[in-house]
């Protein structure tokens, strides 16, 4: 889990060793009022994969081909909380327009 920036751990110098210590108060309070809030932008979507006639079942995560092909690089679907599954092969065309419409809809300000 990353920290926002304003509740970073506050440090001590002593020497040139650095050590950190615990939150104050107001860490704390400031962190569950961040907790507290609804999510800001929408949960990533889930990735399908057909299985044979007009079926399909939930994938682990998005092959590397779909997300090539939505234009997505593996650092900005680590950044959007996109789930990657390497071992896939092949793109399936619904889960491409997914991806690009999350994106699209994830640049835009709430």
């Amino acid at each position: 889990m990353t920290e926002p920036s304003s509740l970073k751990l506050r440090s001590i110098r002593s020497g040139s060793e650095k050590r950190m210590t615990t939150w104050h108060k107001r860490d704390w309070q400031q962190f569950y009022e961040l907790a507290r809030r609804p999510w800001q932008r929408h949960r990533p979507p889930r990735p399908v994969y057909p299985t044979g006639l007009n079926r399909v079942l939930p994938a682990q995560g998005f092959s590397l081909s779909e997300l090539d092909d939505a234009g997505v690089d593996l650092d900005q679907a680590e950044r959007l909380g996109l789930p990657v599954d390497a071992g896939r092969i092949g793109a399936y065309g619904p889960n491409v327009t997914v991806l690009r419409d999350f994106v699209r809809s994830s640049r835009q300000p709430l």
